[in-house]
């Protein structure tokens, strides 16, 4: 069950877009830092800009994700699944630009080269199996990083992350929910 966090970074969908992709981010604030309030703060535009040299690169900036799956597991939920989250920018997948209006963001408590926690792997794999049930348009195939969308802007989830594990563990859920 997801914490409810509520973003004001977000806005509708375009009139027929259809939810077909599944965004893989990280975050930590300060970068390489875990467990403190900040993401939560950046992602509702309550961050204090002073408090670390690095958040005032970020001052004035406008973002959130779907949902943060936090290194112990827990999820905090931004923005409701059904409206368009501001996480991807300028991005592309497969040739069509904007994957904010199509896509659900969520976003893993890390950095790009230090491992995920078996449990935030267990906790993503849960979400996509849900979204995959509720959105079949999105498949495997269709499961993509940061890094792939906006390539040369963004590096994320980056090399830590395990595809492999992850696709191992989704297709354990996926396999318990056909036994449903």
């Amino acid at each position: 069950m997801a914490r409810w966090c509520p973003s004001p970074n977000f806005g509708p969908r375009p009139d027929g877009a259809s939810i077909s992709l599944l965004v893989v981010h990280n975050i930590s604030l300060p970068p390489g830092q875990f467990g403190g309030p900040e993401i939560e703060d950046f992602f509702c535009n309550r961050l204090d800009h002073a408090a670390h040299p690095y958040f005032e690169t970020i001052a004035g900036m406008q973002v959130s994700a779907h949902a943060l799956i936090r290194r112990d597991g827990s999820v905090v939920q931004f923005v409701s699944l059904l409206e368009r989250a501001w996480h991807a920018g300028r991005s592309s997948f497969r040739g069509e630009e904007e994957c904010n209006d199509y896509s659900i963001g969520i976003e893993l408590e890390g950095a790009d080269d230090i491992p995920y926690s078996p449990e935030q792997y267990r906790a993503l794999a849960e979400i996509t199996g849900i979204v995959m049930a509720a959105w079949p348009e999105i498949t495997p195939d269709r499961l993509t990083g940061h890094c792939d969308i906006a390539p040369g802007r963004k590096t994320d989830p980056g090399p830590a992350f395990d595809w492999s594990y992850y696709k191992s563990e989704l297709s354990t859920v996926l396999n318990a929910m056909e036994l449903a």
